[in-house]
């Protein structure tokens, strides 16, 4: 049985994302997470073999979960990871593939698609376990499964939005990628400007920004999330001495 944590931050997606998961044969639900801290913590305790991740998290970016779950430090290279987001930049694409996400699905989708995924899934799951001593054949079969996963499963454009210039080195000065649903240039524009307004090395609160650019503070941070999640901007966290730490956001 392949035991699955559903990770998202709207209560109803993550039923339903988990009713589809347990209509899939030979998949389980062990627990449902909706943010990022509370996704980490039931990864440890209950040690699953996927972790379907939402990137857009009340808490921090869905990047920052799969770089904890997938880095150097996961104990035995932590639990496979299939991304459901509604980021379709390109991006997110190349972050979630290189931080490596087995497979990317863009909301909103058909629930045959996510079966789907979840078959071919299982299959090239069980494709590794059976390896023993494969030949060229059977490796190029085995990787060209695990790599056919990922930008299929995103917009048709969704690799011709982005530069060629890496995410990272872009800057949030240079982004011509486009945007999620519900968000706009115009108010992205006023984002990137209270961040370059701030101080690279403090950088600014998502009510900083929102105070700059006039915006509401959950506006702000929805937009500031995205520059973090598409690498056009990092997170730090200032702890006080009472209550959540306080998110910093830095421009690149």
């Amino acid at each position: 049985m392949i035991r699955v944590v559903v990770v998202d931050d709207d209560f109803m997606v993550a039923r339903l994302h988990s009713t589809l998961v347990s209509r899939v044969p030979g998949f389980e639900v062990v627990a449902v997470a909706h943010n990022g801290a509370e996704a980490l913590a039931l990864v440890r305790d209950t040690a699953p073999d996927l972790v379907l991740l939402d990137l857009y998290l009340p808490d921090f970016s869905g990047l920052e979960v799969l770089q904890q779950l997938r880095g150097d430090g996961a104990p035995g290279g932590g639990p496979d990871v299939l991304v459901i987001t509604a980021a379709r930049d390109a991006a997110s694409v190349r972050a979630a593939r290189h931080g490596g996400a087995v497979q990317y699905v863009v909301k909103p989708f058909e629930g045959r698609l996510l079966s789907e995924r979840l078959e071919r899934y299982a299959r090239e799951r069980q494709d590794l376990e059976s390896l023993t001593a494969p030949g060229q054949e059977e490796l190029d079969r085995v990787f060209s499964g695990l790599s056919g996963g990922g930008a299929d499963a995103a917009s048709p454009g969704a690799a011709a939005a982005g530069s060629a210039q890496s995410p990272r080195g872009a800057g949030v000065a240079v982004r011509a990628q486009a945007l999620p649903k519900g968000l706009t240039e115009q108010t992205a524009a006023l984002v990137r400007a209270a961040l370059r307004a701030g101080q690279r090395a403090t950088g600014v609160s998502a009510s900083e920004c929102a105070e700059h650019s006039g915006l509401s503070r959950v506006s702000a941070r929805r937009y500031l999330e995205h520059f973090v999640a598409t690498g056009a901007a990092r997170v730090t966290l200032r702890y006080g001495t009472t209550g959540r730490p306080e998110r910093r956001y830095h421009r690149m």
